[in-house]
């Protein structure tokens, strides 16, 4: 970002009205280490969340279950994921007045950052450049290529000055803008919408191979989030079939895109036709698997199960706060089904087909004699 934002203020040049902001009152305000601290914007964007989710849900998340011990907190143990939950809580906290007493929270790296601890996506992803080769294809063929030389046409520079990286850097710092600051950045006059489906679909391209459907590890590393989840929700079942006390109404977990997106993924949510690749763009544009519609800040999947009498229980999901359907399920009273019915549609990961320990060892156990 530094680079391009130099390259822009001492040679660029044109009357623009922009350029001229970014050439004399605009000053670089993003840096590196902001990458891994939650702004004051993320701040108020999970207290927010906390109410809406607390108004939506006023039977689950309320003072006398917060009070009652009934609400648990787990975390990621990076600063953001830490400063999300607490955010969350305080939103809570703010919302009923309560000063009086505090609420704890885990830090459970097993769950909430089990992409490091699967040694096969660590290997044949992470760690591997060929992983995203797609992608890297993408940045370098024709469609980012256009975008690169209009955005130096504009600045009037000469195209080679422009990189795939500084295109990046300048859609970045658009999104950024518009996101942390609510301003109409000077940085997004460098592009039109279709420059920024390009860029839209260069991050998907990256996103699919890395933690989406390109490789199989990449959802199964998430089993054993998968398992904890319907675990939770088991319990919760089995309590309240025989007339006990739900003992944990509400779990908050809190990770990253990491998590959420595996997990996701291993759901089947989101999952298009036809894989993407670096030479279909031109046939993807009604393409489900959009990051910036699945993923934006603060994003969430809410699990919530529905006791509809007569020993019916549901389960809504909703992501980002709205209800979705599970899919293949979509017939089965579309965003409500029965929750016995949703265990027998992920029978095959919760029986067999999901062991973390399994799935992520780099060489298959020998067979037991």
């Amino acid at each position: 970002m530094q680079q391009l934002y130099s390259l822009v203020r001492d040679k660029a040049s044109g009357k623009e009205s922009w350029l001229w902001e970014i050439q004399s009152n605009w000053r670089m305000w993003y840096t590196e280490d902001m990458d891994g601290r939650l702004v004051q914007k993320g701040v108020n964007d999970h207290k927010h969340l906390a109410v809406r989710l607390s108004k939506l849900f006023p039977s689950l998340i309320s003072e006398e279950k917060l009070r009652g011990g009934l609400i648990s907190f787990i975390t990621s143990s990076k600063h953001r994921c830490v400063n999300s939950t607490l955010a969350f809580k305080a939103g809570l906290t703010e919302l009923w007045g309560i000063q009086d007493v505090e609420f704890n929270y885990a830090v459970n790296d097993t769950l909430m950052r089990f992409f490091d601890r699967c040694i096969r996506f660590v290997q044949d992803v992470v760690n591997n450049s060929s992983a995203v080769a797609e992608a890297n294809k993408f940045k370098s063929g024709p469609e980012m290529r256009r975008v690169q030389e209009k955005i130096a046409d504009q600045l009037r520079v000469k195209r080679s000055l422009i990189t795939e990286d500084m295109a990046e850097a300048a859609f970045d710092l658009c999104a950024y803008e518009f996101a942390i600051k609510a301003v109409n950045s000077p940085w997004c006059q460098l592009f039109n919408e279709a420059d920024a489906q390009v860029m839209e679909y260069a991050n998907d391209l990256n996103e699919f191979w890395k933690r989406g459907y390109g490789y199989d590890i990449n959802s199964k590393s998430s089993c054993i989030l998968f398992h904890d989840l319907f675990s939770r929700l088991d319990k919760a079942a089995n309590e309240n079939k025989s007339s006990q006390q739900v003992t944990e109404a509400v779990t908050i977990q809190v990770g990253h895109a990491d998590t959420l997106l595996p997990l996701l993924t291993l759901l089947g949510f989101f999952k298009d036709t036809d894989v993407l690749t670096s030479t279909n763009y031109a046939t993807q544009t009604q393409r489900s698997f959009r990051i910036g519609h699945m993923l934006p800040y603060a994003a969430n999947l809410i699990l919530v199960l529905f006791d509809c009498g007569g020993g019916d229980l549901r389960l809504q999901p909703l992501l980002n706060e709205k209800p979705v359907a599970f899919p293949g399920m979509a017939d089965q009273q579309a965003s409500m089904p029965l929750y016995e019915d949703v265990k027998m549609r992920y029978r095959e990961l919760a029986v067999q087909g999901c062991d973390f320990e399994t799935e992520c060892q780099l060489f298959p156990r020998p067979a037991e004699l």
